[in-house]
């Protein structure tokens, strides 16, 4: 694998928990923690697993920010704007090429362009790809931050408010956007899958420099996750179907626009990101003397996922 048993055991000497998040958009990890298998791995050598959900690539962000977790799932838009922001973050790992975000808007609303937002209300979650997504999508369509109503809501209030019939839009979240669809018949007015940023799990890069042969092991394990996911894909809904709370129809149709087919990070994801970034920084999200490349640069790191056998 690359790493010596006695290095491995010294840089697992002086940790005893290992804290990583689960998010209902990252169905990899879910299998991963249903299944045991980072305790498993890590269980002889006295390291405890501490779970926490993050409810957005946001709240990720923050927990690594803080030191409150040691790996999270984000957008690779969402870690890029982080980077750029001064949270050292580090993206090792890709758990998902979804389309997981697109602008919904109700049942019976009249919306059926971006354009049509002009004046109007949209719900959304301020640094996760929808956000971005939504950006995004004003700026091709001519519009401004400042032609539509930003609401500023966690992804699963930003769904309860479009159902309540409080805001025009809401720039949604899989599976919650699934979810709208299936049991409230929302209708997603603007997809460009090309759009939505890669999923990817994050380190920091304190973790990272002290503990590299720990953050190798971890994805091998995560990668064990994901094959088992493909081989076994009923698992992986029963494992997603779980921990969202959500019937089988919703979590059917999140899965199937989610690729968990890929997952060493490497040129294409940063390619993506990159044009991610740089139409954020043209939209003005972004500082205008950001060097984005260069950030984009240092937030993907392929070292740790060399060694895994796609």
């Amino acid at each position: 694998m690359g790493f010596s048993l006695a290095a491995t055991q010294a840089s697992a000497a002086d940790l005893s928990e290992i804290r990583i998040d689960w998010a209902t958009y990252n169905p990899v990890g879910l299998l991963l923690k249903k299944e045991g298998l980072l305790e498993k791995e890590f269980d002889k050598d006295g390291i405890k697993i501490r779970w926490v959900q993050s409810a957005g690539s946001n709240k990720a962000l923050e927990f690594l920010n803080a030191g409150s977790i040691d790996f999270g799932s984000t957008a690779g838009a969402a870690a890029l704007i982080a980077r750029v922001n001064g949270n050292p973050v580090k993206s090792i790992y890709v758990y998902s090429r979804p389309e997981w975000t697109a602008l919904v808007a109700g049942k019976d609303s009249p919306i059926k362009s971006v354009a049509d937002l002009k004046g109007k209300s949209v719900a959304v979650t301020r640094g996760t790809d929808p956000h971005i997504f939504l950006v995004r999508a004003l700026a091709d369509a001519g519009l401004k931050d400042g032609d539509v109503k930003f609401v500023l809501l966690q992804h699963a209030d930003g769904r309860l408010a479009l159902t309540r019939g409080d805001v025009d839009a809401w720039a949604g979240l899989d599976p919650l956007m699934a979810a709208a669809e299936v049991e409230d018949g929302a209708q997603l007015f603007y997809r460009k899958p090309e759009n939505n940023t890669w999923g990817v799990l994050n380190t920091t890069e304190t973790f990272a420099k002290d503990h590299p042969d720990v953050v190798k092991r971890v994805l091998r394990v995560y990668e064990q996750a994901r094959k088992q996911a493909l081989a076994d894909p009923a698992a992986l809904k029963v494992a997603l179907i779980e921990a969202a709370k959500l019937p089988d129809a919703v979590i059917t149709k999140q899965l199937e626009r989610t690729d968990i087919s890929k997952s060493r990070i490497g040129d294409e994801q940063r390619d993506t990101i990159l044009k991610a970034g740089l139409a954020l920084q043209q939209a003005g999200v972004l500082p205008a003397d950001a060097d984005i490349a260069k950030v984009t640069g240092e937030l993907i790191d392929p070292s740790f996922g060399e060694a895994l056998v796609q």
